[in-house]
């Protein structure tokens, strides 16, 4: 009796060990369905707003489409790394801006959340907080930091979905046009399609004050598609990507030298007048000491001294 149960239990333990791997592995497969050649449709409507303001306004519904090239960069079993392309112009002599970046790392503990003002709070988790999760982290184009969020990936009834609520600074077509909040509080959620995926967001525009509690001054909705196409579309972008992929790998290693002294970050908007992503698209930047000097130029020490050069 005793073999049997023996045996029974060494069976159970393997079973839910290959459960365990499956899952895991389906969240990797739909993670890596994020990446291709994409038609994407970008959409966004302010849905409410709760300014006290008789003449406020709204922004814009604002409607925007594009190709979309993304890149598998890193995959291994914990990390998977996605580099976007937006692909623009005469498809023979396209125009390729570099876009957002997304990491996936599963059972990451270490985060940076958004606390405004340019500054983001790194926060350990305790393991047993983001056990089987994965962590998206969101890279601006310079491969600074955006926002990040932990969350488990859902497959049932055919869906596959992950999605988190986290702080974000406000997208580029806000902060360019608004300076009435500070936060976009996102809430997020990836979920795979038959023909793509969809990026579905709805989101608080929030004033932070510190030492008081948060007001939220509207909401927005946000719902991006991407369709895939076939991969030689975007065949322009694969191409840049080839020849650039050195100089941004040595830009990624720069930055992981930042964020892994673990500590509070906070960026100046701008070093000689010009914003980083400026400094680092500049063709002539490529030695690693000069992408070194330039990502520490914007990285404040003290955080009190967050001047604008």
């Amino acid at each position: 009796m005793s073999k049997t149960i023996s045996a029974f239990l060494i069976a159970s333990l393997l079973c839910l060990h290959l459960v365990g791997q499956t899952k895991k592995e389906l969240d990797q497969l739909a993670i890596k369905k994020m990446c291709g050649c994409f038609e994407v449709t970008f959409n966004f409507a302010e849905t409410f707003n709760y300014s006290k303001d008789s003449l406020y306004k709204p922004s814009k519904t604002k409607v925007d489409k594009g190709l979309e090239w993304a890149q598998l960069v890193t995959d291994t079993d914990n990390k998977i790394v996605i580099q976007h392309l937006l692909q623009v112009g005469d498809p023979k002599d396209p125009y390729i801006v570099k876009h957002w970046r997304q990491d996936w790392l599963f059972e990451n503990t270490d985060l940076y959340t958004y606390n405004g003002d340019n500054n983001w709070t790194f926060i350990e988790k305790p393991i047993k907080e983001v056990k089987g999760q994965w962590t998206q982290k969101v890279y601006q184009v310079d491969d600074s930091p955006r926002y990040e969020g932990s969350a488990t990936w859902v497959h049932v009834d055919g869906k596959s979905y992950w999605e988190n609520t986290t702080p974000a600074p406000l997208p580029r077509r806000e902060y360019t046009t608004r300076a009435d909040y500070n936060i976009t509080l996102r809430g997020n959620r990836h979920e795979i399609t038959a023909d793509g995926w969809v990026h579905d967001q709805d989101n608080s525009k929030l004033i932070r004050t510190p030492n008081q509690k948060d007001v939220v001054l509207a909401k927005e909705k946000g719902y991006n598609t991407y369709v895939r196409v076939p991969d030689e579309r975007c065949q322009g972008a694969i191409n840049w990507w080839s020849t650039h992929k050195e100089k941004w790998a040595t830009v990624r290693a720069v930055w992981d030298k930042v964020y892994k002294n673990n500590q509070d970050l906070t960026l100046k908007e701008k070093v000689d007048h010009k914003v980083l992503y400026k400094h680092l698209f500049d063709e002539e930047l490529t030695s690693k000491l000069e992408i070194e000097k330039t990502i520490n130029a914007f990285v404040v020490k003290n955080p009190k001294d967050n001047s604008k050069n």
